[in-house]
């Protein structure tokens, strides 16, 4: 049992250390060496928990969508009309881009790199349409409930993702800028203002 346990704590060490030299220094400035001796391992233990630097990186990313997806899920599993739980959504924002600062800038070279590999690039994809069925799922709930008017629902959760996207990478780009965490919630006012029933 004490063995798991250390073995668990090696491995959080890794992932930990990797997440903070990624970040520092980039994904494909950072090698298993620097990953090593970052987390204080060799690299048999290295690789007795990793086949790469590449499955350091996967797991760092998916924890991450799946920690949002999660996140979401609370948010959209509220009783209240569909309209606040968008609003809802969006006070997620300052939750994600407090978290992504050091996560974004080496998910953005890897996304690049994946974009030419059909199977890394199932990593991201696949909760970015779970996410989009979320949006969309929601959307339908408040047409529903007749507190959104008729409108393609795919359409809409495309939009608000849109949204949610682009405030991020320009929260990235100039933190400074804006406090996006409420211009995130103005965006959706914005598209909740289009999407509200009228009658």
């Amino acid at each position: 049992m004490a063995q798991q346990s250390r073995g668990q704590q090696t491995r959080a060490r890794i992932l930990e250390s990797a997440r903070s030299e990624f970040a520092r220094q980039g994904y494909d400035a950072t090698g298993v060496a620097e990953l090593c001796q970052a987390a204080g391992v060799t690299k048999g233990a290295f690789y007795h928990h990793f086949a790469s630097k590449h499955e350091v990186f996967l797991e760092l990313l998916t924890t991450w969508l799946n920690t949002l997806e999660e996140q979401s899920r609370q948010v959209v599993s509220s009783d209240a009309p569909a309209p606040d739980v968008l609003l809802g959504m969006a006070c997620l924002a300052r939750l994600v881009l407090a978290d992504a600062r050091d996560l974004l800038p080496m998910f953005l070279e890897f996304w690049a790199r994946a974009s030419r590999d059909p199977v890394a690039w199932q990593t991201p994809i696949a909760p970015y349409r779970r996410y989009r069925g979320l949006f969309a799922a929601l959307v339908e709930r408040g047409i529903d409930e007749r507190s959104l008017r008729q409108t393609d629902p795919e359409v809409a959760a495309r939009v608000v993702l849109a949204l949610a996207v682009g405030l991020i990478l320009q929260g990235l780009l100039d933190p400074a800028g804006a406090d996006w965490g409420a211009t995130a919630e103005g965006g959706v006012a914005l598209i909740l203002d289009g999407l509200r029933r009228r009658d």
